[in-house]
């Protein structure tokens, strides 16, 4: 990427979005200034980088913010082309393929598994891990055509989609500490790509700790099921 030097990701590590960029930046050897934000609280950066939606992350590139992460992960493919391995497949009909099955896994998948976060009894949770785990079946039998018979989405290297979908595995890991049930006990692709996917060295840089994501998935809860603030007049 030109000027590395002029490369900012404002982010909240424990944020799946936030994995998404870093990996991304990782795989291409992108050097960048991170600026970490407070849960709760958006920075002034934040807001003047994205007032549109003013969630993280934002890439930040010679002066000009890029956001939402899979943009973002399309956009450092593109200006580091020929660096490092392609993101996206050159092949249209693959290329639009993970791009469509990414956004099964935001726009279908991540859904069910936001209910495990907010059960509000082990019961419930075990529950919506069980829908969840039953929302990865296309992406089970997704893997046999996309990978052509390699470790990853992307064949032999991290691509599009295992970015996407690799991007909430230490979420997963934390909803499997928390309820004791298995996401790919029944899923034998996953379960070796999800092997490969967190063996990888840049993935392992920027993965928080699961225990850090169990912590967090509490406090979360505790947000999301607490009553609504009483109105004024």
């Amino acid at each position: 990427m030109a000027a590395e030097r002029e490369v900012k990701l404002v982010g909240f590590s424990l944020s799946p979005f936030t994995i998404r960029a870093k990996i991304a930046l990782g795989l291409k050897g992108v050097e960048y200034e991170y600026f970490e934000e407070t849960f709760g609280n958006k920075s002034e950066l934040l807001l003047k980088s994205n007032p549109v939606y003013k969630k993280i992350p934002v890439l930040i590139h010679n002066g000009k913010p890029i956001c939402e992460s899979m943009i973002i992960v399309q956009y450092i493919d593109d200006v580091c082309s020929g660096v490092g391995p392609s993101i996206v497949p050159s092949d249209p009909f693959d290329a639009a393929m993970v791009r469509f099955w990414s956004h099964y896994v935001d726009d279908k998948w991540f859904p069910s598994y936001l209910e495990v976060v907010k059960g509000e009894t082990r019961e419930a949770m075990i529950d919506a891990v069980r829908e969840a785990i039953a929302m990865l079946q296309p992406l089970e039998e997704a893997f046999e055509k996309q990978s052509k018979g390699k470790h990853f989405f992307g064949g032999e290297t991290i691509g599009f989609l295992d970015i996407a979908f690799g991007s909430y595995l230490v979420w997963i890991k934390a909803a499997e500490k928390i309820t004791g049930l298995e996401f790919f006990d029944k899923l034998p692709n996953l379960s070796a790509w999800a092997e490969c996917f967190w063996a990888h060295d840049v993935v392992k840089a920027v993965t928080p700790e699961v225990d850090a994501i169990v912590d967090f998935a509490n406090i979360l809860r505790a947000r999301l099921n607490s009553p609504p603030p009483p109105t004024t007049n």
